[in-house]
């Protein structure tokens, strides 16, 4: 495996891959890998000649008071457990130079971005959408793999890629779960272990509305976020049944499927920790 560290050479890296048949796969990623990215690196190999990894703490996506400066990293680490799965170039820029203070340009994706996660967190989106589409620019991926994890954040990609016709396929893996159902995600290392069992609660919210899913998008709202303002130690930020692609929140029967969606912060009052997962919610079958 490869290092790089300039846009430039990444680019004369893919495109003398290419002149040579190669197909290309990239994964965007923060860095602090973990079990889920390594699943999306896997899922690269498996179809594509050339993995690219991008391992970059995008600073344009946190907001004041977020955690930019203690986000997790792990370069040295990320880059042992990238070369074992088989990853061929690891692009690594500095902030300073990927995200220049002069650049003037930010790629907004509107009607995705104002709700959900863009409520709580104004800005962000345009943060991930712009650096997405500078690392799809430079790449020039046949494909492109995300994890369903960050829900609202596929969509946005999937609509930037559509809309603006950037090269490539997004392809969508799912979540990958530790053995007590706990989303995997880097942030989960801020949790000690009493908070990580109360943060149990989110995935276990969104089981038990699977569970009882009968095409009733109020009920559904009503029990997850029910059940998440009452578990100790967690406090809900949204609950949300919405149309898998527009994300626009459902009412009523729903004779298709849905997206069950919710964020919490979990630990302490002074520095919580923020999460979100979300479940499928399949089409029902009409009755009679």
């Amino acid at each position: 495996m490869r290092t790089e560290t300039r846009a430039e050479d990444l680019r004369t890296a893919v495109r003398t891959a290419r002149a040579r048949g190669a197909t290309v796969g990239l994964v965007p990623t923060m860095g602090a890998l973990h079990a889920g990215h390594l699943s999306l690196v896997d899922h690269a190999r498996s179809d594509c000649d050339l993995v690219v990894v991008s391992v970059f703490v995008n600073p344009l996506q946190f907001g004041p008071g977020e955690d930019y400066e203690t986000y997790p990293r792990d370069l040295d680490g990320d880059a042992r457990r990238l070369a074992d799965h088989g990853a061929h170039v690891l692009f690594a820029p500095d902030a300073a130079t990927f995200t220049p203070t002069a650049a003037a340009t930010t790629v907004h994706v509107a009607g995705l971005t104002e709700h959900l996660e863009g409520a709580s967190r104004p800005g962000h989106f345009d943060g991930v959408a712009t650096i997405v589409t500078k690392l799809v620019a430079v790449a020039e991926p046949d494909r492109a793999y995300f994890g369903e994890k960050d829900y609202q954040q596929l969509c946005v990609i999937r609509r930037l890629v559509a809309d603006l016709a950037l090269p490539g396929e997004v392809v969508a893996c799912p979540i990958v779960r530790d053995a007590d159902g706990l989303a995997l995600s880097s942030r989960n290392a801020y949790l000690s272990a009493a908070e990580r069992d109360r943060a149990l609660a989110l995935p276990r919210a969104l089981g038990d509305v699977a569970a009882a899913w009968d095409g009733d998008a109020d009920a559904a709202r009503t029990r997850l976020a029910g059940a998440l303002e009452a578990a100790q130690g967690v406090t809900c930020d949204y609950a949300e049944i919405a149309d898998p692609d527009t994300l626009a929140p459902l009412h009523g029967r729903v004779a298709g499927p849905a997206r069950a969606l919710a964020a919490v912060w979990a630990g302490p009052r002074e520095s919580p920790t923020r999460l979100i997962d979300n479940v499928a919610l399949p089409a029902v079958a009409a009755a009679g």
